[in-house]
């Protein structure tokens, strides 16, 4: 037989919080959906792409008649940043640096994939990720027409 503790909130008040909050106006974007399909990762690496010191980002504008909105982003690493365990640190990394900044600077309807490079994903500070991400990403939405 178990019981409730006296102080543990009573059940079915009418007052339960929503699964998922709302953003209210002004206030970051939820985050990204992630990419797990080899089709998209395969039409990203056809898109545009931007290398940077510790990583490189490929970017896609999703077709009009494709039915997802919103940013979508994938992470990979190659066995050439090291064993497993150096594959999966940088590829945290890369998720938590993504966290941080596509809300903010991704633009709606686009695929991302961040590729992690030997070396300097996993050691570099975060700092250093999070500019070379803001970097890659006003490189890869900058007007094309006006650079030439």
């Amino acid at each position: 037989m178990t019981s409730t503790p006296p102080e543990a909130p009573e059940t079915n008040t009418g007052t339960t919080p929503p699964a998922v909050s709302s953003c209210p106006q002004g206030a970051k974007r939820p985050a990204p959906e992630t990419l797990r399909k080899r089709a998209e990762f395969r039409a990203a690496a056809r898109a545009r792409r931007q290398a940077t010191g510790t990583m490189v980002v490929q970017a896609r504008h999703r077709p009009a008649d494709h039915p997802a909105t919103g940013i979508r982003v994938g992470f990979t690493c190659s066995k050439k940043v090291g064993n497993a365990v150096a594959r999966n640190r940088a590829k945290r990394r890369l998720r938590e640096v993504a966290r941080a900044v596509l809300p903010e600077l991704g633009h709606d309807g686009w695929d991302y994939v961040l590729i992690g490079r030997h070396g300097t994903t996993v050691a570099a500070p975060y700092e250093t990720l999070l500019s070379d991400l803001r970097y890659a990403l006003s490189k890869l939405h900058a007007d094309r027409k006006a650079r030439k």
